[in-house]
């Protein structure tokens, strides 16, 4: 974890291995300070703190979520007292997709001899991702703290006289996905709208509709960009990912009219330029996503987590690359 200084008065911290659950958070250090999102697990949660610490004055009076993944709200409980502000649909989602209890139960089972031998038959996936997630994460005494002011479509703060447009745009990545624009410095925090050198992945939404949010992010004209994943960047990370889902589209629908499943389409489309990209596997669920989008499926079709590892993980396994998630 390292933070960045990314304009005067805007930071960044940002997890460095860039795969799952390596969410980054910024802060806007007017105002009393604002966090956006607030890490996976309490730990990751503490030591964003101690290095916002450096620069912000005492604990912040505020926290944006940007979606309701849990990667991005289990640390909320770290800043009691603090304003949370969400889109309205952040607050409705969070008890059912950011629910500790069923991440807590996989790394427990991973944990342990027999739970992990019947996950290792039945569903070799979750077994890898929860002996990724065990190297690095720790979701012991996490308590769901859901937002406290929710908006509709954009909220706007007065910090110091510069102003913070919170702005919804969802659903793209999720339902409750928000971009943050700080005009007067230049600087979106993107959230999951956008993954940087690492394969994005999408819950809720449409193709078309996170294109539209990615030039939605253009036409602001940042100078820097905070993904929600991945490094810092400009326009050019914009860019490279909606031309990235623009490929995916594509040829997931050339697989799609030759009769290929999904699964089959994850292990034969050429990753191109992206293929080094962190877990690039995760193809599968892009394709999917797609084949949903083609069968007139419904936006907010349930995903089957365990299926989709397993799927992840043959992919990886069918192309000779390490399971990466």
């Amino acid at each position: 974890m390292k933070m960045e200084q990314v304009s005067a008065n805007c930071y960044a911290v940002l997890i460095e291995k860039n795969l799952v659950c390596d969410a980054n958070s910024g802060l806007i250090n007017l105002g009393g300070g604002v966090v956006v999102d607030t890490q996976s697990d309490l730990p990751h949660g503490r030591q964003m703190i101690k290095l916002f610490g450096k620069v912000w004055p005492g604990m912040p009076k505020r926290v944006i979520n940007t979606h309701e993944d849990a990667d991005h709200v289990w640390g909320n409980q770290l800043f009691e007292g603090a304003e949370i502000i969400a889109h309205r649909t952040v607050a409705e989602r969070m008890p059912h997709v950011a629910d500790p209890k069923e991440t807590q139960d996989l790394l427990k089972a991973a944990s342990s001899f027999l739970p992990s031998l019947l996950l290792k038959v039945l569903h070799p996936g979750a077994l890898a991702i929860a002996r990724q997630l065990l190297q690095d994460y720790n979701f012991d005494g996490i308590k769901l703290v859901l937002p406290t002011t929710v908006f509709d479509e954009r909220h706007v703060l007065d910090l110091d006289g510069t102003e913070v447009h919170i702005i919804f745009v969802g659903p793209c990545h999720q339902a409750g996905d928000t971009i943050i624009h700080v005009p007067k410095e230049g600087v979106v925090f993107a959230g999951d709208v956008l993954f940087r050198l690492c394969t994005p992945m999408g819950w809720v939404g449409s193709y078309a509709k996170w294109i539209k949010i990615l030039d939605l992010i253009l036409s602001l004209k940042p100078n820097v960009i905070v993904p929600g994943h991945g490094p810092v960047c400009g326009i050019e990370g914009v860019v490279e990912m909606k031309a990235y889902l623009e490929y995916l589209r594509a040829e997931s629908r050339r697989c799609f009219e030759q009769g290929l499943t999904s699964l089959e389409a994850s292990k034969k489309i050429d990753f191109g330029p992206y293929g080094a990209w962190r877990a690039p596997a995760r193809i599968y669920l892009n394709v999917e996503r797609a084949y949903r989008e083609f069968r007139n499926e419904p936006e907010d079709k349930p995903w089957d987590s365990a299926k989709s590892f397993d799927s992840i993980y043959e992919v990886a396994k069918a192309r000779g690359i390490q399971v990466d998630f």
